[in-house]
Order: structure tokens, then sequence, then C-alpha cells
């Protein structure tokens, strides 16, 4: 049984961690979140000690570490705002456990090698949460690609994601660009990873327009030319599914074929729990190409609608 400490244990994605930890048979044994509304940690630890100040929660850590507890912490995992991951996964390592951390890893991609030199110098690791590259769904897809007749084939791909998001949204630290990285760093990191997974290298990205609230591009890897759009606007779900009532829609098409992987989401942050725990976590190098992308997008003047952008754009922008 390992023993865990989360950081961010009020947030949306936190009930996950919990359970992964959970379903892997270890132990949460402290958390910490400014915000004192976790009722949600009943159901799966309630016996786990709660800090509402980092400098407390520091301490009870440090004192378990020193005194040689039995509950000594092995992981930290991070669900903090994205702004915040690198000082908490500098902590984690600096206190002799290793980081489990929510995406986007940092927000800045030199922190990736300012973080690799804290890892050399404690001797822990970092691990991050890239589900969609446990989902049996991009399993098959990327075996497939692999194994198509040629090595040339260059696939024409349309990525896009609408989830909505109410008014708190923008008046969060979500809203903030400095704290979030823009909206697509916080809801299209994983998809950008997912599509170098499938793909290999990037090699040239546009972007045709960046608000506040939806932005797309077109990016070309070594095995596709990708259209893609993100946006938080409901009104931007289409017609027919906004009339079910769904405010989500997620669509991937390759080829013009679509790729059906909405179901299959519910256990893959315990599956990722369970491949970190077996020593087959993704690590730092595995962040860098998805981390450089959206950097580079939150940095680039959009164009406009020039040149092969998603059809979305002529419509919904």
């Amino acid at each position: 049984m390992k023993n865990f400490a989360l950081i961010g244990a009020a947030g949306y994605i936190a009930p996950r961690h919990m359970r992964a930890i959970a379903d892997t048979g270890n132990r949460l044994v402290t958390a910490f979140d400014p915000n004192d509304s976790i009722g949600v940690i009943d159901g799966y630890a309630p016996d786990a000690d709660f800090f509402t100040e980092f400098e407390r929660f520091d301490r009870y850590i440090d004192i378990l570490r020193r005194d040689g507890d039995a509950r000594r912490i092995d992981y930290v995992s991070i669900c903090s705002p994205n702004y915040l991951h690198d000082a908490h996964m500098r902590f984690a390592l600096r206190s002799g456990a290793d980081a489990i951390c929510e995406k986007p890893l940092v927000l800045d991609p030199r922190e990736l090698d300012e973080l690799a030199a804290v890892e050399l110098s404690t001797g822990q690791t970092v691990n991050t949460i890239l589900q969609l590259r446990l989902h049996p769904a991009i399993v098959t897809l990327r075996e497939e690609i692999a194994s198509s007749s040629t090595r040339a084939t260059n696939f024409d791909v349309d990525l896009t994601y609408i989830t909505s998001r109410g008014n708190w949204y923008l008046k969060s630290w979500k809203g903030d660009i400095s704290k979030s990285g823009g909206i697509a760093t916080n809801i299209g990191v994983h998809f950008f990873d997912m599509l170098y997974f499938l793909f290999g290298e990037l090699r040239s990205s546009i972007v045709h327009m960046s608000s506040d609230t939806k932005a797309g591009g077109y990016l070309e890897y070594e095995r596709a030319r990708v259209r893609w759009y993100l946006s938080i606007d409901a009104d931007d779900i289409p017609d027919a599914d906004r009339a079910k009532g769904q405010r989500t829609y997620r669509s991937i098409t390759v080829a013009g074929d679509e790729v059906e992987f909405s179901g299959g989401f519910t256990d893959l942050h315990t599956r990722s729990y369970e491949e970190i725990l077996a020593g087959r976590g993704f690590g730092l190098d595995e962040n860098r190409v998805a981390i450089q992308t959206v950097s580079d997008i939150r940095t680039a003047l959009p164009v406009g609608l020039k040149g092969d952008y998603h059809p979305f754009l002529g419509t919904r922008a």
C-alpha cells in the first residue's frame, strides 16, 4: 500500500484521483485545499487529514517524512490550478515523494528542463495524466495508423471539442490566461498530446482565431493535416445535439471517418494510476511536444480565415 497526499482536493478533477487512489488499493493520508467544501472526500478517505493552509500541510508532510512514520507520503497528486502545477511538483519532489500531476504539466516549456533538474537532485519523478493515450479506441486507432499500407500516408483530420461552461468560467482562474494558459491549453492540451501520439512529429502550426472562449487553427504532423476547433460556448453545440440537451460535443474524423471515443473515459484515471504504480507513467519528456504546442498557440498571431481552416470557424467564430 502506497501513501498519497492530494493538493487541490476541492477541484473538479480531484474526485477522479481520490477514486484512483482507492481503486488501486492505496491510501489517501492527507489533502490540502484553501476551499473547505470537500465533503466528497468522505466517500474515499474519511480518515484523511485535511488542511486549508499550505504551510500546515507542508509541516505535516515533513513531520511524517522525518519521523519515519508509516504514513510517510510516497506520492503527491496535484489537482491545483494550472499555474501552480510547477511549484507543487517541486514541493512534492523535495518532500521525498513522486508527483502525479494533472494536465497541463506546466505552462512554460522551459519549466520542464527545470523540473528535470529537480528530479535529478532529489531522485524522485514526475508523472502526469495523459489518459487519452490509454483510451482503447485511441490505442486501436494508433495501431491501425502504424500498420497502414504506406508510411507516406498523410491523413486529413478534423478535431472538434466543445464543452459548455457558464458565466463563472471567465471569472475564475480559468478565464485568466496567465493562470490557465488560455482555452487551447485548458481544454485542449490532452487532445494535442493525443494528436502527437497518433500522428508523430509536429511540423507546423497556424492559429486562425483565438478568443477567451474559443480558438481554432491548423496543425501539420508527420502523418496528418489537422484542422482543430475548441470552444466553451454552448451556442457552438450543433443544433441536433443541443436539442437533446447535450452540453458537450466531441468529434474526431480521420480521412472522413468518425472516431468513436465518447465512452470509456470513466476509469482512465484509475488506469493511469495503475500504469504509474507499475513504473510505466508518462513523465516530463512525454509532455514536451504538447506543452510546446499550446505555448506556441498561445503566443501566435491569428491569421484570420485564410487557408485550410476548420469549418466551424466560418459559421460560429
